[in-house]
């Protein structure tokens, strides 16, 4: 789940991830930040042949904290507009 990081820590260790596919799964409305992940800091690549960047990965959804009075639109902007992504590598 989603939280603030301490004081002047940039990066936070993700716990490892276990992705299972579901067929038909039905994605999530609510309580939940798609999270971009991509493979070095720089955040940009070139556009492939099929017109994905190469430096994207996939979006993860990760869930987020409820917080009474704020609506679930308000938290995933908070995380968004806080540039909330996960990257493969820190250094390359």
């Amino acid at each position: 789940m989603l939280a603030e990081s301490d004081p002047k820590k940039l990066f936070v260790e993700l716990p490892v991830i276990h992705l299972a596919p579901v067929i038909d799964r039905v994605k999530p409305t609510e309580g939940i930040y798609r999270c971009p992940m991509y493979r070095v800091l720089s955040r940009t690549g070139t556009l492939s042949t099929t017109g994905h960047s190469t430096n994207f990965v996939i979006m993860l959804e990760i869930p987020m904290p409820k917080t009474e009075g704020v609506s679930t639109d308000e938290e995933h902007d908070k995380w968004m507009l806080a540039g909330v992504a996960c990257f493969l590598a820190l250094r390359f």
